[in-house]
């Protein structure tokens, strides 16, 4: 693979598990509102999907969502504030961490309601085929969004419309603690796909190289008018199901957890490019170092900002349009 290509498959993965590292130490201080689900370890599935997409390609994400931003080229900052719920967030503080969005970038939000983003990314891909401006929309879940209707109903409509989309299942394997085994009698997910009329394929959701390839056909094909595309991406979230180490449950053996961190995708990449001889160590090293700065730059602005004031309460919660606005 191209060494620049990489370079940006590296960068997004490490942004992104830079941030969700940072968020997670100021939940477990008590510095951010709400709860938090870290996406760490998942990041090569994000990473690798969207460095094959434009800016206005829109995507759907869940309530895992911050490293779908990131890889789409979040701002730390507005993310920052956005969780510490301070008004220069992108939702102005009234989004928080399972409803950041950034329609500048087309993303089109997280959801905390499971399954929800699959029948709006259909939505996005169906507006995206009406006005032939050769958009891709991408819909990610996790392997439990697949058990919920909205699901199947989404994808099937984008299969008998023909539409633009990819569906990019992030399967780690448990639906909050319950392991994927107990909740569907198949092995893998991607055998639903069939039962739709669409192509699917199985990647290691641990190796961005393999899910950059698998990604670049499926949007490929989508691009090309030849319809949606499934992909399971068999992945681990390092972390509890939001995050926080504490909390005495245990529906994980140590040495499975131990075994996925021993497959961490960031260090995957970086040993296979310094072995290649395309990297160095030092190289890498000066990512990390950067991008650490940006984090604490982007700490240092959520905290110095301002919480939203209380006539600001409905701002921005609502909006009235008439059809011609619309239509426009």
């Amino acid at each position: 693979m191209n060494r620049e290509v990489q370079l940006d498959l590296h960068r997004r993965m490490v942004r992104i598990r830079l941030f969700e590292e940072a968020a997670g130490k100021l939940a477990e201080a008590a510095r951010l509102p709400g709860f938090l689900h870290l996406y760490v370890g998942q990041e090569a599935v994000a990473a690798g999907v969207c460095a094959n997409l434009n800016d206005d390609d829109p995507i759907t994400s869940t309530h895992r969502g911050h490293g779908h931003l990131v890889a789409k080229g979040g701002d730390f900052n507005r993310m920052m504030a956005e969780l510490m719920a301070k008004s220069t967030g992108y939702c102005k503080g009234k989004g928080g961490s399972m409803h950041i969005s950034d329609m500048d970038l087309g993303m089109l939000g997280a959801n905390g309601i499971v399954g929800a983003g699959s029948p709006i990314a259909v939505g996005a891909a169906f507006a995206a085929k009406y006005r032939g401006r050769g958009q891709v929309a991408v819909a990610f879940f996790g392997d439990g969004a697949t058990n919920i209707g909205a699901f199947h109903e989404a994808a099937n409509m984008a299969c008998a419309l023909h539409l633009p989309i990819v569906f990019a299942c992030e399967n780690n394997e448990y639906g909050e603690f319950t392991p994927r085994s107990k909740t569907m009698a198949i092995n893998d997910v991607v055998e639903r796909a069939a039962g739709y009329g669409m192509p699917g394929v199985i990647v290691d959701g641990m190796d961005v190289v393999a899910v950059y390839e698998v990604a670049a056909e499926a949007v490929g094909r989508a691009r090309r008018g030849e319809g949606p595309s499934f992909i399971e991406a068999k992945t681990y979230r390092f972390y509890n199901h939001h995050g926080i180490q504490n909390l005495g449950l245990k529906y994980r053996s140590d040495e499975e957890v131990a075994d996925w961190k021993a497959r961490d995708p960031i260090t995957i990449l970086e040993q296979q490019m310094i072995d290649s001889g395309s990297a160095t160590a030092a190289d890498f090293e000066e990512v990390w170092s950067e991008l650490r700065a940006d984090i604490e730059a982007a700490i240092e602005f959520a905290d110095a900002s301002p919480v939203p004031e209380a006539d600001q309460l409905m701002a921005d919660v609502y909006t009235v349009s008439d059809h011609a606005a619309v239509a426009s």
